[in-house]
């Protein structure tokens, strides 16, 4: 179940990505004690600009991959140093903020 409480904690995870750092959906949705809701952590993050202004660009999925169709995030994350592989993965060795 999707409430505001929930949405608050997720978005105040996300808030603490250090720039410069990414985080994966699961590993979020660990954090807040859900470990198999990866999914749900990306449907709240879809949602964010409803809530405030957080550093979605700074979570990325298990494998590094970028959100398909977000050009604006490769950018945003080149802007902070974060190291990518290619065009649509970030290097996790090297960023994942370790928390």
């Amino acid at each position: 179940m999707l409430d505001e409480s929930l949405i608050y904690e997720i978005l105040s995870v996300v808030e603490e990505i250090p720039e410069g750092c990414v985080a994966t959906y699961g590993q979020i949705a660990r954090l807040i004690g859900r470990d198999k809701n990866a999914r749900l952590v990306g449907k709240v993050l879809s949602m964010s600009q409803f809530y405030g202004n957080y550093p979605c660009h700074r979570v990325v999925n298990h494998a590094g991959r970028l959100v398909p169709g977000w050009a604006e995030q490769e950018y945003l994350l080149r802007q902070e140093g974060v190291m990518l592989k290619d065009r649509f993965h970030v290097d996790l060795k090297r960023c994942r903020w370790e928390c």
